[in-house]
């Protein structure tokens, strides 16, 4: 891994903490736009009282000097709002009266676990007797660190063309047509000015009607979120090792955010349905450079990106904290209770999104620099243009061998008429 991080911090402990090690000198860091991507975090229909008052102000401690990283690694604070409430009940010393802080309304013990939560198993694996310790740190309260350091490494990407944007596909059984193309460069102010992030206007309204209703149910929704990165160069990731797989990579991080349960790439689960001349990309020559006919593969072949737009979808569970709880055990009586309830979204995928696009551009920084090496952004620009410039042209066709060939109508002519109806465009980008 040439590129690390490390988050630490409690979700009600005074500061979350960050710190990036493997970026190069001089990629520009822009405060502002780190501000930007926690403020999209916050944002989206369905979300808890705390995202209208956790404001989450940051600083940047190590690592950049008048607005350029100088190599070393960045070190990053964000501090939470509510801490003067909690300083009692989340003190680092121990307190002189404990009873009395266990009296408190934040600083009693929570001795039932929610079913889907890390509360149970938690509690189990550090012999804890309640669950105070395991849910502040399994809280989704940790991404906005995440999301932070990915502001800091997508300064990289940014200076080498390479953009990564977010939205969301499905919420509960709503979903977008299939056929629906993913915003293009340039659209994430769009897409995020929507209520859901969703791009398209009628589903986003439905949308909005689900998570009403699950509001006045007293329950919660999951979905489906779509990252999409433009401008990513072919080449990164390798085929040789299990853990270099780039598919492999971004789904394990992508499975490490709260709540996510299943991640595929392009059209992963798709492709299981149908035959296999309808699951793979075919391969054209196109002014001395290879395309794909497709997206099926989601710029992904072999674990290496094919130099075509990188789509990854991840699927997110409905959150375990519902106002209407589900049935559990008190771990102190024994006896069948109510998990306990704790301030929660109605449906958290839309700010999800937002985390899961984070993770995706730090994977893609990783594997950048791992392909280019380079110790300043000059010499990783200079490695890249150098591999690029290397790669042999794709050969066009001759003439004579261009006519002779039956082209894709041709093909798709021969073909059923239930198959050919069957089958998206070709130039489909979804």
């Amino acid at each position: 891994m040439t590129l690390r991080y490390l988050t630490a911090g409690e979700s009600h402990g005074p500061a979350l903490v960050g710190i990036l090690e493997g970026l190069p000198a001089g990629v520009p860091v822009d405060l502002d736009a780190i501000a930007h991507q926690l403020e999209r975090r916050r944002a989206g229909h369905g979300r808890s009282p705390r995202m209208k008052f956790e404001a989450d102000e940051f600083q940047v401690l190590a690592g950049v000097r008048h607005g350029l990283t100088i190599g070393s690694p960045v070190a990053l604070v964000i501090h939470n709002t509510e801490w003067p409430k909690w300083t009692e009940a989340m003190a680092v010393e121990a307190p002189e009266d404990p009873e009395a802080v266990a009296q408190t309304g934040r600083g009693r013990p929570l001795t039932r676990p929610r079913p889907g939560h890390a509360d149970l198993v938690g509690m189990q694996k550090y012999g804890y007797d309640e669950v105070r310790n395991v849910l502040e740190r399994a809280s989704a309260r940790e991404t906005a660190t995440r999301v932070g350091l990915a502001a800091v490494a997508r300064g990289l990407l940014d200076q080498l063309g390479i953009s990564v944007l977010s939205h969301v596909v499905r919420i509960g059984e709503v979903a977008v047509p299939e056929d629906a193309p993913p915003p293009g460069p340039g659209e994430q102010e769009r897409v995020d000015d929507d209520p859901v992030r969703c791009a398209e206007g009628a589903t986003s309204e439905r949308m909005q009607e689900r998570i009403d209703r699950a509001k006045g149910e007293r329950d919660t929704l999951g979905g489906v979120v779509e990252v999409v990165a433009y401008g990513v160069p072919v080449g990164l990731g390798s085929h040789v090792h299990w853990d270099r797989k780039l598919d492999g990579r971004l789904a394990q991080a992508l499975m490490s955010i709260q709540a996510f349960k299943g991640v595929e790439v392009g059209e992963g689960f798709r492709t299981a349905e149908v035959p296999g001349s309808k699951a793979h990309d075919e391969i054209v020559a196109s002014e001395g450079d290879y395309r794909r006919l497709t997206s099926r593969s989601g710029g992904l072949e072999g674990g290496i990106t094919t130099g075509e737009p990188l789509r990854v979808r991840a699927a997110m569970k409905p959150l375990s904290s519902l106002t209407q709880p589900l049935r559990t055990v008190d771990v102190e009586t024994g006896e069948e209770a109510q998990a306990i309830t704790q301030r929660s979204d109605v449906c958290a995928v839309p700010r999800a999104g937002v985390v899961a696009e984070a993770i995706v551009a730090l994977e893609l920084a990783d594997a950048l620099l791992e392909k280019t090496g380079g110790d300043s952004l000059d010499e990783v620009r200079r490695n890249l243009e150098a591999f690029l410039g290397s790669l042999p042209r794709a050969a066009e066709p001759s003439a004579n061998a261009r006519a002779a060939e039956p082209s894709a109508d041709d093909r798709a002519a021969e073909r059923p008429a239930d198959d050919r109806a069957a089958e998206r465009p070709a130039d489909d980008p979804a």
